[in-house]
């Protein structure tokens, strides 16, 4: 079976209780929605909650960055992408984005996951077979061209002080 380029998750919809006083959806919520898109293109994978089961092995977000574009509102619903930008033994990269139904871009998150053995718990290699699988969907993925919101970094922009 070919894996999608990239992975897109099922349609979800924001929740009632996601709304905060400012009339629009939490930011919070923005990582419950790419977190559910990551379960989705992990079960493909075989890293999912069955891998977590029945090997011990699962995984960690060690690093998460959300760049908020455009607010969600009650019951709009969306969906998630998520490409895998490289890996090594241990470690995942990916980058994720939220679209509303109509196609314009909420959010993009990059995350930085590690492969743990949850009896540490403690960083391990994938086991071959995974390895594979990841190897595989790097392949897929990499044919994608690299997103422009990639990498992005939190800070403060200075113009130069004029004399």
């Amino acid at each position: 079976m070919p894996l999608p380029t990239p992975f897109v998750s099922h349609v979800m919809e924001v929740e009632k209780e996601w709304i905060d006083y400012n009339g629009h959806m939490n930011m919070a919520y923005y990582n419950v929605l790419f977190d559910r898109c990551t379960d989705g293109a992990f079960d493909l994978l075989g890293l999912g909650a069955e891998y977590a089961r029945t090997r011990k092995l699962t995984i960690y977000t060690a690093e998460v960055h959300v760049c908020y574009v455009r607010e969600l509102h009650l019951a709009d619903r969306v969906t998630a992408t998520f490409q895998l930008l490289d890996h090594d033994d241990k470690r995942l990269r990916a980058y994720k984005e939220l679209r509303h139904a109509d196609g314009w871009l909420a959010a993009t998150c990059e995350t930085l996951s590690l492969h743990v053995d949850m009896e540490g718990p403690k960083v391990v290699p994938f086991p071959p077979d995974a390895l594979a699988r990841v190897e595989a969907m790097h392949r897929a993925h990499s044919a994608l061209p690299a997103p422009a919101r990639a990498g992005r970094s939190i800070g403060i922009k200075r113009k130069p002080a004029h004399c």
